[in-house]
């Protein structure tokens, strides 16, 4: 059982979970989704509730992705975009703006289910001065759907999986979900630049 590789008690296992996910969302380089995965398979071997995982990694994502926010809107934007910035970090920084002002919705709420995205898309957002609300919004549907779908799936497979067998099946679940999120985010920006 995958449970016997890991032994987590749900008193250190829910602490862990919410630190990781809601680090890794402020723009920690740490496991965050591999804690949600983890976390989600203990659960299908009846080690952890998986309405207490997804729930707790929703709200970890989303207190960590605010926080990834606002470290960009006060921190990174005066350091990219200072009164010494070169003419060519002006224009970037520019067209950063302007692709958040068209597709900043899309990038906050896919980026939840994309490595490198889940990491900067919050710093980005408010570094590109993407309104609040707005980020809140989408984030939040962000962070509970990715939170949901990534639980659910590592859950089912916790409980099927044993072994090298899980960790395959782990593995291959979330290539085959990055493929389809990459394809998905590709064909909502086509769709927003015609």
């Amino acid at each position: 059982m995958l449970a016997a590789l890991v032994n987590v008690p749900s008193n250190v296992g829910y602490p862990l979970l919410a630190l990781l996910v809601g680090a890794e969302s402020a723009g920690a380089l740490v496991p965050g989704e591999t804690a949600l995965i983890l976390a989600a398979a203990l659960a299908g071997d009846g080690r952890l509730s998986l309405p207490l995982v997804i729930g707790i990694a929703a709200g970890a994502a989303i207190v960590g992705d605010n926080t990834g926010y606002l470290l960009g809107r006060r921190g990174l934007r005066p350091l990219i975009a200072g009164p010494r910035a070169s003419g060519r970090r002006q224009r970037l920084v520019a067209r950063g703006d302007e692709f958040f002002q068209r597709h900043g919705v899309a990038a906050v709420f896919f980026g939840r289910w994309l490595p490198g995205l889940r990491v900067a898309a919050a710093w980005l957002a408010g570094e590109s001065r993407m309104p609040w609300r707005r980020f809140l919004l989408w984030n939040a549907l962000g962070g509970i759907g990715w939170a949901s779908t990534i639980g659910v799936a590592a859950y089912f497979l916790g409980k099927s999986a044993s072994g090298s067998l899980g960790a395959v099946g782990l593995a291959g679940v979330a290539i085959a979900a990055l493929v389809f999120l990459v394809a998905r985010v590709r064909e909502l920006m086509r769709r927003h630049t015609k």
